[in-house]
């Protein structure tokens, strides 16, 4: 069935001229020129539903089980899991938006030890998917100030954006097309004046328990996506809201599986799923959600039997160590943060300074640690396997994505 004849099973968008006028004229001449525009305006959706067929229902339900199944062996039991997952889903959640960095700098960056715009952009994307799942998990709601908060998180530290992070757009934004204008967009958002009854609409419907939670955090997202809210940032912020209703629902209570790992791996195709929504059709993109899920899901199960054979390699590889000891707490430490300076080393595991020097040292000769390149002023180790294991992580999930699509 091609996009053209998919039946609708949501409600599409309608489209509304307006006027519209550069605040300063810019760019090309069409783009200094344009004197109205087609704004698209997303249904409500606070007490709409989705009828979901029954196969579409069956693969739903089964990520959801895997996911549930995973997050109960492992989520209690193995907090080094969630920290790799948590960021390998921030990383490529910043890739989709083309937004990359070496995993070092990256490391730098969530340390505060200096790095480049993108490593910094890595671990504010980071810190805004962590502070939105834990106020869902806490609160068991989506709340607007989360997500205005998440958005700080995200733009803070940006030299550009900062003064909009956490604010909500008072202008017209779109997507696509010319830098200048709206002239040749492939999405033009509703108007910034409608914007906040939009998310108190989103958020009603994000908040309901009557819902299949996948079919719902994919289109708590797409609307979002839709709604566009913020002049940048929507898409991490809106990736991050599918994690935040997937913990309020308790699908996970522990556990970030990396779905935009899957994401990226198809990101045109990604990008036309919203576009389905937009003209009427959720199932695509929920659809997608759940393969995501499920193959994230998988992986993740061989992730967390890899990260317990490396931490039994590193004691062996030091030649046993003792519970309590900081050496011992160091290589547990490891497993969760793979970046560490020996100011972190001491934060977490409550050793003297001298200690953890010490026991740095010991695992810089085993070969357990190595040090960051670029970091002689400000000292920065890297567990290398940990790393690679993140990197192996997104690989792994990616190649599964694009192979499923290659069968389907």
């Amino acid at each position: 069935m091609t996009d053209a004849s998919r039946p609708l099973d949501w409600a599409p968008h309608t489209f509304e001229r307006r006027p519209y006028r550069q605040r300063v004229a810019r760019g090309p001449r069409a783009d200094r020129q344009l004197r109205e525009i087609t704004v698209s305006l997303p249904p409500r959706i606070r007490d709409r539903d989705f009828p979901i067929e029954r196969p579409l229902a069956a693969m739903t339900t089964a990520s959801a089980g895997d996911l549930g199944h995973l997050d109960l062996v492992h989520g209690r039991t193995l907090q080094a899991l969630n920290h790799l997952q948590l960021r390998t889903e921030a990383v490529d959640s910043s890739k989709i938006e083309n937004v990359d960095a070496s995993l070092a700098d990256y490391g730098r960056a969530l340390l505060g030890v200096g790095a480049n715009a993108s490593a910094v952009s890595m671990a504010s994307a980071t810190a805004a998917l962590s502070r939105m799942i834990r106020d869902a998990a806490t609160t068991r709601k989506i709340r607007l100030e989360a997500i205005l908060t998440a958005h700080h998180e995200l733009f803070h530290r940006h030299p550009e954006e900062a003064h909009r992070a956490g604010r909500l757009r008072t202008t017209q934004n779109w997507v696509g097309g010319s830098d200048y204008s709206p002239v040749s967009a492939t999405h033009v958002p509703p108007p910034p004046e409608t914007v906040p009854d939009y998310l108190e609409d989103l958020v009603a419907y994000a908040n309901r328990d009557d819902v299949p939670a996948l079919v719902q955090a994919a289109i708590v997202h797409a609307q979002f996506e839709s709604i566009h809210p913020f002049i940048d940032g929507n898409g991490r912020i809106g990736r991050a809201l599918i994690h935040a209703v997937l913990r309020r629902r308790r699908a996970t209570r522990h556990l970030t599986v990396p779905i935009a790992s899957a994401l990226v791996a198809h990101r045109d195709r990604y990008f036309g799923a919203l576009d389905e929504y937009r003209r009427g059709s959720a199932a695509p993109l929920v659809a997608m959600l759940a393969s995501a899920t499920s193959i994230a899901t998988a992986e993740s199960w061989r992730t967390a039997g890899n990260l317990r054979d490396l931490r039994k390699g590193w004691a062996d590889d030091v030649g046993g160590t003792r519970p309590g000891t900081p050496l011992h707490r160091v290589l547990d430490l490891l497993t969760e943060e793979p970046i560490v300076n020996v100011e972190l080393v001491v934060e977490r595991t409550g050793a003297t300074d001298q200690a953890a020097a010490e026991a740095v040292a010991t695992l810089v000769g085993a070969g357990v640690l190595a040090k960051a390149p670029r970091s002689r002023r400000a000292p920065v180790w890297l567990a290398t396997s940990v790393l690679a294991e993140v990197q192996d992580l997104s690989s792994r999930i990616q190649a599964s994505s694009r192979r499923l699509r290659d069968r389907a």
